[in-house]
């Protein structure tokens, strides 16, 4: 799998929440979201639309495509194994992990990851409830009922 930058990245999981809220994603929004300028964001989807890691045509936003909702469920993944690491095994209080997190989520080893995964016996939930993607990028149907029925 190629390896993206921080930059690169983080631009991935915001598009991939921001488009859990409608169906194309704005150059403003995504700048809103990142705290940036709406140019930086228009150079950055360049790149990422020459990668293919999403579908853009300016003026009308844009979304990931199918590798690059691959890629987003990765970072989620990663981030989300390493908040239930710092919470559940370290101990730190699950209002902290976060952006220990987002840190740690760029360190993409597959091999590091999986191993994480199980040593932390296959976790479904995040310490905020948030659904683990397993290693195929799945999320299992129950756990998003779960989810759905949990409190907020």
């Amino acid at each position: 799998m190629p390896k993206y930058s921080v930059s690169e990245e983080n631009h991935i999981k915001a598009i991939f929440h921001l488009q859990k809220e409608a169906e194309n994603v704005s150059t403003q929004e995504l700048a809103e979201k990142l705290n940036t300028k709406p140019a930086s964001i228009t150079d950055m989807m360049k790149k990422l639309k020459a990668k293919k890691l999403l579908k853009y045509k300016p003026y009308h936003g844009f979304r990931l495509s199918e590798v690059g909702n691959k890629v987003a469920l990765g970072i989620v993944r990663r981030h989300r194994l390493w908040e239930f690491f710092l919470s559940e095994k370290l101990g730190f209080p699950w209002d902290e992990v976060h952006d220990i997190a987002e840190d740690l989520e760029h360190v993409s080893s597959k091999k590091l990851i999986n191993k994480l995964d199980s040593f932390l016996g296959l976790p479904k939930f995040d310490p905020h409830g948030n659904p683990i993607p397993d290693q195929h990028g799945k999320i299992q149907k129950d756990t998003l009922a779960r989810k759905n029925n949990d409190t907020p």
